[in-house]
């Protein structure tokens, strides 16, 4: 037997991916078996599951929970699809972690960030000209929508304090720290460690300018509490903060916040 598109189908030997398609979906012009794209004349196996898509058509939300599962490693999607993640600002780091959980699948994000698009945020931020003056909550959530309609979005459009992080994260599986200043990064790395205490957590320090990839670490610093970037990079005048080297760091804050909800810290 086979599954196609979460439907049972009969299978016997010598049948075509293509055969399949021509009877059930001739229009599909993407062919997934287990998790992998495929060509057309891919030969089948009894147990195989398949998935038929038509590039550019709307896919329920059953379906996109399926590819998600078919993707990635059995087990994980399990984990992840419950999970709720707070990103706090949403500049160069944050956008890039939000946009990363979003295609994993995760089942919400908690937004929180009081700033508006502007040009200067281009050159490394997830947004675009045409979204310069909205309110980056706003922005995000338009552009999250377009690469997951699924996704649960909250936002909080007002600055982020020492007392009322932990009122507006408290129900958080994991918290991403993702600021620009070393003050706020401060404060919320102390307000993680004093009163959310069961909250997974990763912060940044250190990952401006175009230095070395491979010096951009992400460092355990307490049980679920991890720093990510070389430690040293400030931005600063001759040293800005550029797509790449800020993009490595996030990409880093995305993986560790799925190896916390999977348990492998």
């Amino acid at each position: 037997m086979l599954q196609v598109n979460e439907r049972t189908c009969d299978f016997h030997p010598g049948l075509r991916l293509d055969d399949l398609a021509q009877r059930l979906k001739p229009e599909a012009d993407v062919f997934i078996v287990n998790g992998f794209p495929v060509p057309p004349a891919t030969e089948l196996h009894d147990g195989d599951n398949c998935w038929l898509i038509k590039r550019g058509e709307h896919i329920s939300l059953s379906e996109m929970e399926h590819l998600l599962y078919a993707r990635h490693t059995p087990g994980v999607q399990a984990k992840v699809k419950d999970s709720v993640i707070g990103i706090m600002g949403l500049g160069g780091l944050g956008s890039v972690v939000a946009n990363a959980l979003a295609r994993i699948g995760v089942g919400t994000l908690l937004l929180a960030d009081y700033d508006v698009v502007e040009p200067s945020n281009l050159n490394r931020q997830q947004y675009f000209i045409d979204q310069i003056g909205l309110k980056k909550t706003e922005a995000m959530r338009q552009n999250l929508a377009r690469v997951n309609p699924y996704l649960k979005v909250e936002t909080f459009d007002d600055e982020l304090t020492e007392s009322n992080i932990p009122l507006i994260f408290k129900h958080v599986h994991v918290l991403v720290e993702c600021f620009d200043g070393a003050r706020t990064k401060a404060t919320a790395l102390r307000v993680a460690l004093t009163m959310l205490p069961t909250v997974g957590y990763v912060g940044a320090s250190g990952l401006a300018g175009y230095d070395d990839n491979n010096v951009i670490a992400t460092r355990k610093i307490r049980t679920n509490v991890y720093v990510v970037g070389d430690g040293e990079a400030e931005a600063k005048p001759g040293q800005g903060l550029m797509a790449p080297r800020v993009g490595i760091a996030a990409h880093h804050q995305a993986n560790q916040v799925l190896r916390i909800l999977l348990g492998l810290g």
